[in-house]
């Protein structure tokens, strides 16, 4: 968890790591000198208003991929759905894939803008209680390119947390790009001083997913990051007509049930492939209200709940 200077170089480990001002990316760096001393590793204060602003979040849950592709956007969009299927609960989804925000679109929402209130940016709304905050909202056209450097990501990402009017939210379920960069430290950081229940992440069945999975695992122990458990998408597919099952990326080493098993974690559950599943994404409809009694519905309904009965138990455990 790092902070990160202004004019810092495009790899900076920022300076409240340990490797300050130590690795290749610090040389030619004008503040290597003071990172490497320790004079920078001062607390950004951002981190002490972002724990304020987010008290009023009961639940910060974010949706992690070791790899691009894997569904990780599709799913997060359909975890608020469901979750917003509960007219008593407040949701919203946070997109910090900043380079690649596909959220807008799934959610129905391109062509929409943030506006400016006196209490900072209001988000953008899907249903009454279901809101959206994406980098997409501010980009003059949806083909326009996003070319920054990490500090300017990072810094963007402080702004949606810090500046956004989130109100009263059941849950925050934040939306993350594929990997281990920039973007998860500065979330990770700003969050770690308002209690984030933990990641759920997502693969796919063959071994090279699971391969970049296991980093991202090991990613969330160095950062003390919880994991509420992996979710298997494109898990086989179900023929509507047939109803027979076809595995189009074949497990070839036991997929995430067996990751899962090696590593102790929890497999939330698997998500079939369904056609309609993109179709509906393309043009940014809930699925669920698409096909609500299709196998990949009833997976979806199942890993929900579970990952409702890990808030709710994690809650009480605090009180």
């Amino acid at each position: 968890m790092a902070d990160v200077p202004d004019n810092a170089p495009e790899h900076c480990p920022g300076t409240l790591s340990e490797q300050a001002g130590k690795t290749s990316a610090c040389q030619g760096c004008p503040n290597q000198r003071m990172c490497a001393s320790g004079a920078t590793k001062a607390p950004d204060p951002a981190i002490a208003e972002i724990a304020v602003k987010m008290e009023t979040v009961k639940h910060k849950i974010l949706v992690l991929s070791g790899k691009g592709g894997v569904g990780k956007s599709t799913f997060s969009a359909h975890l608020c759905h469901t979750l917003a299927s509960d007219d008593t609960k407040e949701v919203a989804l946070l997109d910090v894939d900043i380079c690649g925000p596909s959220i807008p679109r799934i959610m129905g929402l391109e062509g929409e803008q943030v506006h400016q209130s006196g209490s900072g940016w209001s988000p953008v709304y899907v249903e009454d209680n279901l809101a959206v905050m994406s980098i997409g909202f501010l980009l003059s056209s949806p083909d326009d390119a996003v070319i920054w450097r990490g500090p300017k990501k990072n810094g963007m990402i402080k702004q949606f947390l810090r500046d956004v009017d989130w109100g009263e939210l059941d849950y925050l379920v934040v939306d993350t790009p594929p990997g281990t960069s920039d973007e998860h430290l500065s979330i990770v950081q700003y969050l770690s001083s308002a209690k984030i229940d933990g990641a759920v992440i997502i693969t796919t069945p063959q071994e090279v997913a699971l391969q970049d999975v296991r980093k991202e695992i090991r990613f969330c122990q160095k950062v003390k990051l919880p994991i509420i458990g992996v979710v298997e998408n494109m898990s086989g597919f179900v023929c509507p007509s047939c109803k027979n099952t076809s595995q189009i990326f074949p497990p070839t080493s036991g997929g995430a049930e067996r990751m899962c098993e090696e590593l102790n974690l929890p497999l939330l559950g698997k998500i079939p492939l369904d056609p309609r599943i993109g179709r509906s994404c393309d043009e940014g409809r809930s699925f669920l209200n698409y096909a609500p009694e299709s196998p990949a519905a009833k997976a979806y309904y199942s890993i929900v709940q579970r990952i409702k009965d890990y808030c709710s138990n994690r809650k009480n455990e605090e009180q």
